[in-house]
């Protein structure tokens, strides 16, 4: 019987607990699934793990084969000094898919000029066709799991797709860029500015007034990836002068976006409650399952941290 400890958010519990057990069964992996304080430390073989849970000093899982986590983003834990265990994000069927559908939904509402529209009630008769997809150029920085279903999803919408990632990729139907100099030639064409990068030193405040500025005049920018990634004072001056047309934000560098941020009443920006991309026990449970079943027969784990590059 393996011990795993159940590590997340106490609060969810009972909605996690019964989805990973049903995980394990179905996969026909004998799993002890226990809460922290139901065996001593050194008894637990997996981690089951969020940063919202109780676990902060991984020291005495002086048994722990892994950290599996229940959250994409590990920008959180990675740099705990107590954690030598091999650490693994969350990358599951149901994320992949609510960041699509969010990305696909805001990308199209921004392309089709939706907010023309929406909420007018004095009339106003502006008949004024928007372009066709192939006539947008979207563009995507990041280019991990999440972002690059979000490109292959925007290739079939048949929008003109950039892409931009540190290290080189190559999607089917996009143009990928890598760099320094690809990340300037990628924002150089984003008419619509998609980021779903990982929070790192190296991404804390990309989107400053100098990469701002090379955006074209009247850029939307969609971000669904970290609240680090964007210079709040920056961008709001980029929007007061036009250099930036629309934002939605989804994620920021404080959450939930304090009562009296002036994102919150500025007219071209639309707050985004944290929903781009939800973790869903139900599919998530399975990947879990599945690294457990994978440290057991010895295999490498699925979606397994680099440290230094810190995703």
């Amino acid at each position: 019987m393996v011990v795993a400890l159940y590590a997340g958010a106490v609060a969810t519990a009972d909605v996690w607990m019964p989805a990973l057990a049903k995980a394990f069964a179905e996969a026909g992996l004998a799993v002890d699934l226990v809460r922290p304080g139901d065996v001593a430390p050194e008894a637990v073989e997996y981690i089951v793990y969020a940063p919202s849970g109780p676990v902060t000093d991984f020291s005495p899982y002086t048994r722990a084969k892994a950290v599996l986590g229940l959250w994409a983003g590990v920008e959180r834990v990675v740099g705990n000094p107590t954690l030598t265990q091999p650490l693994c994000r969350m990358v599951d069927e149901g994320l992949e898919r609510g960041m699509v559908e969010w990305v696909a939904g805001q990308v199209l509402r921004a392309h089709l000029g939706l907010d023309r529209f929406i909420g007018r009630h004095e009339p106003h008769w502006e008949q004024v066709a928007p372009p066709l997809a192939p006539e947008r150029s979207v563009v995507v920085l990041g280019l991990g799991a999440l972002g690059a279903a979000a490109v292959r999803m925007l290739v079939t919408l048949g929008f003109r797709v950039t892409g931009w990632s540190r290290s080189p990729k190559a999607i089917d139907g996009a143009t990928c860029l890598s760099g320094a100099e690809g990340l300037e030639a990628a924002l150089a064409r984003a008419e619509i500015l998609v980021t779903i990068l990982p929070n790192t030193p190296e991404t804390t405040g990309l989107l400053n007034a100098r990469t701002l500025a090379l955006l074209p005049r009247g850029a939307v920018i969609l971000n669904p990836g970290r609240g680090n990634l964007i210079d709040d004072e920056a961008l709001l001056a980029a929007l007061d002068a036009g250099q930036v047309a629309q934002a939605t934000l989804d994620v920021f560098r404080t959450e939930p976006l304090p009562a009296d941020h002036p994102y919150w009443r500025h007219p071209r920006v639309t707050v985004s409650p944290h929903v781009a991309a939800e973790t869903r026990p139900a599919s998530a449970a399975k990947v879990i399952a599945e690294n457990l079943r994978r440290g057991e027969a010895g295999e490498p784990f699925l979606h397994r941290v680099d440290r230094a590059r810190g995703y």
